[in-house]
């Protein structure tokens, strides 16, 4: 008799969870993306004119192109491991899905903030 109401409320209850979980990887993905997307242009063309210019020794003309790199993935990285650890205790995807995205957003603010510093640094 009233263990329909009850089976309907849990399905929308869940439904509004998975909702505001989608919201949330969405909201975070789109902020995390938007904070990377300032240094890679930066970083990139900085590694690019030290690749291509001249005065530059070998050294710098490799390791910074690969440091900008590791700062740019190291959050995508990081991102992954959590979603994969998140998998493998048995996490739904979308749950496992939102931790990975605000550590997304989290390590994002690293190359940002460094991109912040060289700009204010910069001679």
């Amino acid at each position: 008799m009233g263990g329909g109401g009850t089976t309907e409320a849990r399905r929308e209850r869940a439904r509004a969870e998975r909702l505001t979980e989608g919201l949330t990887v969405a909201v975070a993905s789109v902020l995390s993306f938007a904070l990377l997307a300032g240094p890679a242009v930066v970083f990139g063309a900085t590694a690019w004119h030290l690749v291509t210019g001249t005065g530059t020794t070998a050294f710098s003309r490799v390791s910074a192109p690969v440091l900008f790199l590791a700062l740019v993935t190291l959050p995508l990285l990081l991102a992954r491991m959590v979603f994969r650890s998140g998998r493998r205790r048995g996490s739904a995807r979308l749950t496992a899905a939102v931790p990975a995205a605000l550590t997304l957003l989290g390590s994002s603010v690293v190359p940002f903030a460094a991109l912040c510093l060289i700009v204010a640094y910069a001679d």
